[in-house]
């Protein structure tokens, strides 16, 4: 399983909370970066600062105004808040603080998983408690990349494709297994039977692409709604 470490980018460029706002953003337009963890005099994370904490700024006049009943109802505390964070001048500020972090050892999918979950577009990678890394979207994109340039596995037989194929079907909770009969010959996969959504048919033609030694894939298979037992679409049809 791939680990964090292997794809994280290990030079860590921070900024001090104290450090001012201008500070933050030069450092992320000379870098070409998009979000800087904050990291205090001892070595501490305390923060992460993105670009998208710098959209609501007094200089260029963007900090956020809202109608008159709605500054009624969120109350002082919300306004004051967003004042903080479009006229502070030091990163502490704006930063958010208690930053989602993954260790080092995790899998890739752990850090995918928070990503996803709290919405964001980097992880600070640590080792003990201290930053050593960070993961970000492109890692991700440059792992991909990374793959697909090494050498392609050995393809198989017909009969090995479509052994793999049906294997593979009867691991995907989705795919109807028992429903679907591959037929290979001299390297394409015809897919017979039947489906209950029509959603399975491009799944189907993806998980057959993906075996080794497939040259194409042509689905022959009929949607049937399951309430009905009606047969929807014609078979035959080319999958694309």
């Amino acid at each position: 399983m791939m680990k964090v470490r292997d794809v994280m980018s290990p030079r860590v460029i921070s900024v001090d909370p104290d450090a001012g706002i201008l500070d933050a953003i030069r450092l992320m337009l000379d870098n070409r970066i998009s979000g800087l963890p904050v990291i205090d005099a001892g070595g501490d994370l305390v923060g992460i600062v993105t670009e998208g904490d710098f959209l609501r700024r007094s200089e260029t006049g963007t900090e956020r105004r809202r109608p008159r009943w709605l500054e009624f109802l969120l109350g002082p505390g919300t306004l004051a808040d967003d004042y903080v964070r479009s006229h502070a001048r030091t990163v502490r500020d704006v930063m958010t603080e208690a930053p989602v972090t993954v260790d080092e050892n995790a899998g890739v999918e752990e850090a995918v998983t928070a990503m996803e979950r709290h919405r964001i577009k980097r992880l600070p990678v640590t080792r003990n408690g201290q930053v050593v890394g960070i993961i970000s979207r492109a890692n991700l994109v440059y792992a991909v990349a990374s793959l697909a340039r090494q050498a392609p596995p050995q393809a198989m037989s017909d009969v090995a494709i479509r052994d793999a194929l049906l294997a593979q079907f009867r691991e995907l909770s989705w795919a109807p297994a028992a429903f679907v009969d591959p037929v290979v010959r001299d390297g394409v996969v015809e897919l017979w039977g039947t489906i209950t959504e029509e959603s399975q048919r491009q799944a189907l033609k993806v998980c057959a692409e993906n075996i080794p030694g497939v040259r194409s894939v042509v689905s022959h298979l009929t949607w049937v709604e399951p309430l009905s037992g009606m047969a929807i679409g014609e078979p035959g049809e080319e999958a694309t």
